[in-house]
């Protein structure tokens, strides 16, 4: 299979990105060094191309009403110009993707899809739009996604685009909030731009035509420079999202998973209703409305390593053993995701664990090649951004 490239590929590796498949893209793994790149980004900015994500147009009358039924979230009544997380789920309610829906006109929403579920993606909601008057358009070539993530990103992002109040929304850049977008322009080209990103830290996520990613890169490049801004790859963007505690498909996310074992319950709106009063009857609510009072089997929890080893994604979560501190107590759950935390200078970690042993200060432990490395349950995000 041929990965598919960006249309950034040719600045990525005149960059000298080391690139690798991703989702069935080739993408830049870093171009400096994993810490350097993840530094900026808290301490500067970073500049992401995301132009691997799918993008979905839903327009027409019932586009809200469909999103209502394809999804858990309750998408008819997001704001004009705002922007909301929310989750694709099968009929058993397992996850099938984790989305952001931004709502562009009355009529018309914008999906932004994981890579390697566009497609899954693009299927499912050509099946659930049967019999509501909404088109849905793969508009992912079309697009391409550049994000500037930092606490210096709106001040370089200001420096690049331009006020567009033909298309703002009423809303003028320094009042945009987070989860929120607006039109903007590039030169004379109009770009959508979002305060949302995946990092942790303020930062814009900005969708431009395809044929002019190339000078909006250059351009974001170059007025970060004395910023800064340093371009960032996945190794970064993937250290960043978990000192934020933030979930990655296919880790933390996956078909076995519901809302409610990753944390994320609240975003499923069983109560929601249509205009004219009627229930709501999206695909999964009864599976998870069964599941909504349950008991959990597992729970996702943050994991904090006293030592220096990390643990790794599949490594086994055991008891520790109080008489032998280096040999392994039973199985109660395992990593997801983990790695050294640049920020905090400790491991950290996300596992699905037992009940039982999922409250804030249990003491377990993770086998890390035969050997029972501490670790202790604390509260997510692990690392959480100074906010002005």
């Amino acid at each position: 299979m041929t990965e598919k490239k960006t249309p950034l590929h040719a600045e990525h590796e005149a960059l000298g990105a080391t690139m690798t498949d991703f989702g069935g893209w080739m993408m830049p793994l870093r171009y400096t060094s994993d810490l350097a790149e993840h530094r900026a980004v808290r301490e500067a900015a970073g500049l992401f191309d995301l132009s691997h994500m799918g993008g979905i147009a839903v327009t027409g009358p019932d586009a809200g009403a469909f999103l209502d039924h394809a999804l858990v979230g309750n998408l008819s009544k997001l704001r004009r110009a705002g922007a909301r997380y929310t989750m694709l789920c099968a009929e058993d309610g397992g996850v099938l993707d984790d989305l952001i829906v931004y709502r562009t006109g009355d009529d018309e929403y914008f999906v932004v899809a994981n890579a390697a579920n566009a497609e899954t993606v693009l299927v499912a909601f050509l099946e659930r739009a049967a019999g509501f008057d909404a088109e849905v358009r793969d508009v992912s070539a079309s697009q391409a996604l550049i994000a500037v993530q930092g606490p210096r990103a709106a001040q370089i992002v200001t420096e690049v685009l331009t006020e567009d109040p033909e298309n703002s929304g009423g809303t003028a850049f320094d009042e945009l909030k987070y989860y929120a977008s607006l039109g903007m322009r590039f030169g004379d080209e109009a770009v959508l731009v979002a305060r949302t990103g995946y990092t942790g830290e303020d930062g814009f996520e900005v969708w431009v035509a395809t044929q002019h990613a190339v000078a909006l890169w250059r351009a974001l490049l170059a007025a970060g420079e004395p910023h800064g801004l340093v371009p960032a790859g996945l190794a970064a963007r993937d250290s960043l999202r978990l000192e934020a505690g933030m979930p990655l498909y296919g880790h933390e996310l996956d078909t076995t998973t519901t809302p409610y074992d990753a944390g994320v319950g609240r975003i499923v709106k069983l109560d929601k209703v249509s205009d004219d009063g009627t229930p709501v009857e999206f695909v999964g609510r009864a599976a998870l409305a069964d599941r909504h009072d349950d008991a959990p089997e597992r729970v996702l929890v943050g994991l904090r390593g006293t030592g220096r080893r990390p643990a790794r994604a599949g490594y086994a979560v055991v008891q520790r053993d109080a008489s032998d501190a280096g040999s392994l107590g039973s199985r109660v759950g395992t990593v997801t995701s983990g790695a050294p935390s640049p920020t905090l200078g400790h491991p950290v970690a996300m596992a699905y664990v037992t009940p039982e042993v999922s409250a804030e200060g249990t003491e377990l432990a993770v086998d890390v090649r035969g050997r029972a490395e501490p670790f202790v349950v604390v509260p997510m995000p692990f690392y959480r951004r100074e906010r002005g």
